[in-house]
């Protein structure tokens, strides 16, 4: 995995996780697993996966990622404002619904909007998932839909910005239920002590996928930008933006082919009836997860910081044009930085997790972003050399600090409710990914400085590091039900 070659994940799971049941049974935990059977090698690859299963989890990571670096990160936005400007009227707005909406903000509206639907469909579709147990047919489901309304998006030109629009809402909200899905296997296919690595390495390997992906669109853009090509750079993107979804599909099979559903915990429900069981069950998980108040805990954690960590993604560009006077190439070689360094960070943080555990390694992590922080706050203008240290040190931190809160969190998921908590763990992403912009914004509207917005997210990290450092992982483990892990 650390290479991003065909050896992904070779040998390292033990040689008895070849002899895991196939497709048909597939592998099943028992209530009986504890960590005293650890040294049994054919029972935990009867418990939890093979190496093939877990390489094939590895490419799921390499498919989205596409999507995020290439549309959300990059030519979403741009593309969707265009789409608005070439149908907005003198006054550069256009009107959905009668509403008028200024053509600029139609981007920002629509990943609220987006967030919104993603907040509520979430837990329905981790329910659903968790009380049938197809949780293959859920994430071919959910990827494809997104796929395909991503190649539409795509290929949406003129002013058609309201189906623009839709479009990206409807592969933005089928992404994020993916992900859920997705997230959900990590328990089934992973023991608990080798968690930390499978995610790591999923999580790395994620990140060279989309930035090669990435890479080659910016190429194609920049080429038509510069009149090399016989079409322009609106076609580019579009080109771009339908290459994403075409990736994500073709890619999504290799996971699709490797990984098994596992039946469900509490009996499976009927097909008529499963939107009603999810839905049943959800207020069951609802209701039992304030019986665990240091699980409660790690997820208030993780939304301080994970709060902070998207923000300063988001607002990094902004922060090199508007405070560092930095041209606009600075930042996409900044942008193409984060995605490889992150890929060698994820990796190694995974590495440090085996030795020192992911709850001290996200820690340190999180001092890092601090000085992250501070770094960029006392950083001189007008020098891209150090913003492209800034760069490095985000990549080498950003990967791992959440590939291993993913796989903490994989230890205080109860048995059969995989889904559910990944759906929940996920709105602690999406749900309140507007704190850190609204802190930013707030700063610069009332001291007129984009480095006092900058230096202001440092209370996103100082919260949520005291938050983690009084988790108890170990505790919360217990919650859960599981057998904790020999380094937590």
């Amino acid at each position: 995995m650390s290479s991003g070659s065909g050896d992904v994940g070779r040998g390292e799971v033990g040689d008895a996780g070849e002899t895991a049941p196939g497709p048909a049974a597939g592998p099943v935990r028992t209530e009986g697993d504890g960590p005293g059977d650890a040294g049994d090698g054919a029972a935990a690859a009867a418990r939890y996966g093979t190496r093939a299963e877990q390489r094939g989890w590895y490419w799921y990571d390499w498919a989205n990622s596409a999507f995020f670096s290439t549309v959300i990160t990059v030519f979403g936005g741009r593309y969707l404002t265009a789409l608005a400007r070439e149908a907005a009227d003198a006054a550069g707005f256009v009107h959905p619904l009668g509403i008028p909406v200024r053509a600029g903000s139609l981007y920002p509206y629509a990943i609220s909007v987006s967030a919104v639907f993603q907040v509520a469909l979430m837990p329905i579709v981790g329910a659903v998932a968790d009380r049938t147990g197809r949780r293959r047919a859920l994430l071919a489901w959910t990827t494809f839909v997104g796929a395909a309304a991503t190649v539409g998006f795509g290929l949406v030109s003129g002013s058609a910005y309201v189906l623009g629009g839709l479009l990206f809402l409807a592969a933005s909200v089928a992404f994020a239920c993916a992900i859920v899905v997705y997230n959900s296997f990590l328990p089934d296919i992973a023991a608990p002590d080798e968690r930390d690595k499978v995610s790591s390495r999923g999580w790395a390997f994620g990140y060279l996928g989309g930035g090669i992906l990435l890479v080659a669109n910016l190429v194609l853009f920049q080429l038509a930008e510069g009149g090399r090509l016989p079409f322009g750079a609106g076609v580019a993107a579009q080109v771009s933006i339908a290459s994403a979804g075409i990736w994500w599909a073709l890619f999504t099979i290799i996971p699709l082919r490797a990984l098994h559903d596992r039946p469900p915990a509490h009996g499976a429900a009927p097909a008529g009836s499963a939107l009603t069981a999810g839905f049943r069950q959800l207020g069951a998980t609802l209701g039992k997860l304030r019986l665990a108040p240091v699980t409660l805990l790690f997820l208030a954690a993780y939304l301080l910081y994970n709060d902070g960590i998207q923000t300063v993604i988001a607002q990094s560009s902004v922060y090199a044009d508007e405070e560092l006077g930095l041209p606009a190439s600075v930042a996409i070689v900044a942008v193409l930085l984060v995605q490889f360094i992150a890929m060698v960070g994820a990796w190694l943080l995974g590495v440090l997790a085996e030795r020192f555990g992911a709850k001290l390694v996200v820690l340190a992590s999180l001092v890092v972003w601090i000085g992250v922080l501070a770094y960029a706050f006392f950083m001189p203008a007008g020098q891209p050399g150090q913003f492209y240290l800034l760069a490095a040190l985000i990549g080498l931190v950003l990967g791992g600090s959440q590939a291993l809160s993913r796989s903490l969190f994989s230890h205080m998921t109860p048995r059969g409710r995989e889904a559910e908590y990944f759906s929940l763990y996920e709105i602690s992403d999406k749900g309140t990914s507007w704190l850190g912009s609204l802190l930013f914004g707030l700063a610069l509207q009332f001291t007129g400085s984009y480095r006092a917005s900058i230096i202001s997210l440092l209370i996103f990290f100082v919260l949520g590091f005291i938050l983690l450092a009084r988790t108890n992982v170990r505790t919360a483990v217990a919650e859960a039900g599981n057998p904790a892990p020999a380094r937590l």
